[in-house]
């Protein structure tokens, strides 16, 4: 489960991300708790605004970032990234704790946030292809995960408490120093031990290059349209658990801050779980996915604010379980060349739904009320993980068998694997006939 954490870069990038991690999310708690009861009169809305307004460059941006992390020395392209993200949250701290935070402000923080973060993202997913042996990338993604998710059990509630105490402001302040144990941890790393990975020399079409690699790879594209659409309606949890907590419970924010990391609790076990897999692929999105629209229902129709925490649980542990596999499943079959590329188009697909789904996510929680918001969640999921089996089973001839008696008792597998499998039987029994004949 932590074999990655056997490499000294690695461990170096996972404490650093660690921390950075904390403070991302304390930011992310600060932010849309000031927008809610600070910069307006508890609209989902301008929330959801300003979540699609830190995914729109994303959308725009990602691609091009992606062919900049396949020519570009990424370590060095991740220092910039992450110094500019810190910036940007002391400047937004020294607003908010000077009083002149207003709300276009904040939309125009998150802009530029998203921005900077377009350039980060692409390079920090595919970093972890440097720091660990090739057969040790799924456990070092689903490892980040686990990093990403542990500092969400901390950083809500963390800045639910500071924020209650001091305000949001000095959150914000509070992120911008956790970006320099990032910074921090590349410079120490050991760059002999950086695994080489080619880069692409600069020239015309690389990323339609990228675009139409994608293109013929029907997993690839099933794993992004799943993603998308439980990405852009059921991924909200900033803005479902602020109304949440907010309208429907009548809670503050230290109450607002728990949420985020009991959610975190699930997602953490399905990162581990993640973890032990050696080999992600496309079914565990799929039946992921199902999950995710099962226990998003439950946690809409949670009657009190005990029930939907404990409900968040199961949530985070399928969002999660959905997204590592997606990840990995992707990096570990791709050309290496095409690394950058294929991951920022899929980046680009994670968050190309949160600009439409955030704001409308946000006007459904107004209108029909915060349950519909994740409702509609749910049934998206649902929708799109059905319709992918029932592709999957058509064109890839995916069988699907229940054993009593053997493990694992479901088993999914296609012709190839069906082929393989029938493949393997022959030759045990010929063996066994070999062996059953030299006996005699």
């Amino acid at each position: 489960m932590f074999a990655s954490l056997r490499q000294f870069n690695y461990r170096l990038w996972f404490a650093g991300a660690l921390v950075a991690n904390i403070g991302t999310w304390m930011q992310r708690i600060g932010q849309d708790w000031l927008v809610l009861t600070e910069l307006s009169d508890d609209s989902g809305i301008a929330v959801g605004i300003v979540t699609g307004l830190q995914f729109v460059p994303s959308v725009l941006l990602t691609p091009y970032a992606g062919v900049l992390a396949d020519r570009l020395d990424k370590r060095k392209l991740l220092i910039v990234t992450q110094g500019a993200m810190g910036a940007l949250a002391a400047a937004l701290g020294l607003l908010v704790l000077l009083g002149h935070a207003e709300l276009w402000h904040v939309y125009i923080f998150a802009l530029l946030l998203g921005i900077a973060s377009a350039f980060d993202v692409p390079a920090r997913q595919t970093f972890v292809s440097e720091l660990v042996p090739t057969g040790g990338l799924p456990n070092a993604v689903a490892l980040n995960s686990a990093s990403f998710n542990a500092a969400r059990m901390i950083g809500p509630a963390v800045a639910g408490l500071l924020i209650a105490a001091f305000g949001p402001g000095w959150v914000f302040l509070i992120n911008a120093v956790s970006f320099a144990a990032t910074i921090a941890a590349m410079l120490a790393m050991r760059t002999r031990d950086l695994r080489k990975v080619p880069r692409t020399p600069r020239a015309k079409g690389q990323l339609r290059a990228g675009i139409a690699y994608v293109r013929h790879r029907s997993d690839i594209i099933m794993i992004m349209a799943v993603v998308f659409v439980v990405g852009g309606f059921g991924l909200n949890f900033q803005l479902t658990s602020a109304v949440m907590a907010r309208v429907e419970f009548g809670k503050d924010a230290g109450e607002y801050g728990i949420l985020g990391s009991i959610l975190a609790v699930g997602s953490l076990a399905g990162a581990l779980m993640a973890a032990r897999r050696k080999r992600p692929r496309v079914r565990v999105v799929i039946v992921a996915a199902l999950g995710f629209a099962v226990s998003a229902t439950l946690l809409a129709l949670a009657p009190t604010y005990e029930l939907f925490a404990l409900a968040c649980i199961p949530v985070g542990f399928t969002s999660l379980t959905m997204l590592t596999s997606a990840n990995a499943a992707i990096q570990i079959s791709i050309d290496p060349a095409f690394r950058g590329r294929v991951m920022s188009l899929y980046v680009v697909v994670l968050f190309a739904g949160n600009p439409i789904g955030s704001p409308l996510v946000g006007w459904i929680a107004d209108a029909w009320g915060p349950r519909w918001s994740i409702g509609i969640g749910a049934i998206a999921a649902l929708l799109v993980a059905a319709a992918a089996a029932i592709w999957a089973r058509k064109y890839w001839h995916i069988e699907v068998r229940y054993r009593m008696r053997e493990r694992p008792h479901l088993l999914l597998t296609n012709a190839e694997e069906r082929a393989a499998l029938e493949a393997a039987r022959v030759e045990i029994a010929g063996q066994q006939s070999v062996d059953r004949s030299h006996a005699a």
